[in-house]
């Protein structure tokens, strides 16, 4: 990676921290250039439209983040069940650590939805995105296409919803209980 790509990166990366931490309104670009190490002026430079083109990078970089890891955590267990019970109880165990720092696109979703069209827009992709891992995971198992759909829908809204809740308790209890709960809502229905 060149110095100015590593300069780019360090200000996502900052943004992305910061943004997940305090919120997009929470954060002011003086706090993310300290945070980054960076110069105004590179800021400007890699983002000429200032903090809403930085928040929808550092929504993206998340987004790619937490598809790899999810990927990673769902393809290796063919079961979906247990795929998900596993993917579900990693995200619990962050919470056991002490640098856990809010949700990945969720604290930037809640405050911008009705103000910034194009955040909204790149917190839905990432929803949708991750949401596709698991109609991939759901439609491996012999999930029709529109069951599969809703579950992934579910599962998602579960852990955004159990991730809040894991915030709130400090504990990832939440999301164990969640993962506990998946056999309950993956059982197929006849048809």
């Amino acid at each position: 990676m060149t110095n100015k790509n590593k300069a780019r990166e360090d200000i996502i990366e900052a943004a992305s921290r910061l943004f997940r931490l305090h919120g997009y309104h929470g954060v002011g670009l003086k706090e993310i250039l300290k945070e980054s190490g960076t110069a105004k002026g590179s800021l400007y430079h890699y983002f000429p439209e200032g903090k809403v083109e930085l928040a929808i990078a550092a929504i993206e970089h998340t987004k790619e983040f937490v598809f790899k890891s999810t990927l990673v955590s769902l393809k290796g267990i063919e079961n979906p069940v247990q795929a998900f019970q596993t993917h579900i109880s990693h995200l619990a165990e962050e919470f056991s650590k002490d640098s856990i720092l809010g949700m990945p696109v969720g604290t930037i979703a809640c405050e911008t939805y009705l103000t910034n069209e194009a955040i909204r827009l790149a917190c839905k992709a990432a929803f949708e995105d991750w949401q596709s891992l698991y109609i991939e995971k759901l439609l491996a198992a012999n999930y029709s296409e529109k069951q599969a759909k809703d579950l992934a829908l579910v599962i998602n809204a579960m852990i955004e919803g159990g991730i809040i809740l894991c915030l709130t308790n400090k504990t990832g209890e939440p999301l164990h209980t969640i993962a506990r709960q998946i056999p309950l809502l993956l059982k197929k229905e006849i048809e």
